[in-house]
This record gives C-alpha cells, structure tokens and sequence, in this order.
C-alpha cells in the first residue's frame, strides 16, 4: 500500500498516511477520463439558444402578390424563409446537452483523475484545515507554506465553514466537499488537496 506525506497547515510534516491502492495507484485510462470530461462539460452547456421559424416571425399575413398573373414565382408570406427578414429553417432551440455515462465508467474515471495525480506528484494531504475566523489572509499563508502556488482545488469534510469563507476570495482556489469531488475539478487544477478526513470519506465510497 502506497503512503504519502502528511502535513500540517502550518507546512511542517505529520508523518505519512497510506493510500488505497485501488484508488490512488491503478493505471490512470486516458479514454474513459476523456469521456467523463465531455459528458461534464456537456451538462453544463446552458443550451439557451433560440431561433425564430417562420411561425414565429411577425408579419406576413399576406400574400406579398397575387397567386397568378405577375410573371413571379408564387410567394405566400414575406415571413418565408427564402426571405430577407423570414424565419429560420432548423435552427437551435433550446434543449438540454447533458447525457450520462456508466456508473462503472465515472467510478474509473474518477479513479483514473486521483491517481494520475498521485502519479504527478500533484496531491497534497493535510491533518486538518481549521481556523479562528473566516480570514483569507490566514488560507492564504497555509497554501504558501505547503508550497502551492498553483491553481488547487480543496476538498473538504462537511461543516468545516470558516475554511470555505476563508478561501472563497483567492482567484485560483476552489473548494469542494468531499462527497462533490468530480473529474472535471480534478482534472482542471494543478494541484489536489485534500484533509485526512476528506481522503477517509472518499476511499469509503470509492473502495
């Protein structure tokens, strides 16, 4: 069983903690975190974009001529899309892009993003964040002194509140609970930190 360096906040080691390796040391599969990476992305397209067809355009409830007689080719609407200000023919509407892929699929994926980290020497594990008061000046000192300058996403044990005030004003930190923690959020930040607390509570779901 993998270990890796446990730290305080204040930078200064704690000892190691051990890994599952069924989690943090498989053979990270390019494909499937490909495919968990659209499937996101995907779901979080708005899908708000709207046309209008030529039932919806006003206007054109006449016949711009007569049906015979003009020498024309016969028009039933100015609204037509042939026209210059008519409706949209297949145009977008709105309609929702996420779809869903295999339980098996995201539970690998997600394995596949932790361990790549780990591989990359990207994760990071602390005992615990806790502080006085909800001060990002006091965060910010902790990420300095376990030396990540990088953008880092922070997953958390539930109820840990003044850490999440506490981080939510620095530009490249995002913080998540440990029960949210997704490819996409792994995937997208350099670096990955994680509380013991937040690492016991994953392996128990992801084991």
């Amino acid at each position: 069983m993998a270990n890796i360096t446990l730290f305080k906040q204040d930078g200064s080691e704690n000892g190691t903690v051990d890994l599952n390796d069924t989690i943090w040391a498989i053979e990270p599969n390019d494909s499937v975190l490909f495919d968990a990476v659209v499937m996101q992305r995907a779901s979080l397209r708005q899908g708000t974009h709207s046309v209008k067809n030529r039932s919806a355009v006003s206007g054109g409830g006449k016949k711009p001529w007569r049906q015979k007689g003009t020498g024309r080719a016969r028009q039933g609407s100015i609204r037509s899309p042939q026209w210059r200000g008519g409706g949209i023919v297949f145009g977008p509407t709105p309609r929702s892009y996420a779809y869903s892929i295999n339980k098996k699929v995201r539970r690998l994926a997600i394995k596949s993003a932790l361990s790549q980290k780990v591989l990359d020497k990207e994760l990071v594990v602390v005992d615990a964040f806790s502080f006085d008061t909800p001060k990002t000046k006091d965060f910010a000192a902790s990420l300095n002194a376990l030396n990540v300058n990088e953008k880092a996403l922070v997953v958390l044990e539930a109820g840990n509140d003044n850490t999440v005030l506490a981080a939510r004003n620095l530009a490249n930190v995002k913080v998540i609970p440990a029960d949210g923690i997704n490819v996409l959020d792994v995937v997208n930040y350099n670096k990955l930190i994680l509380t013991q607390s937040a690492l016991k509570q994953i392996e128990e779901v992801l084991a």
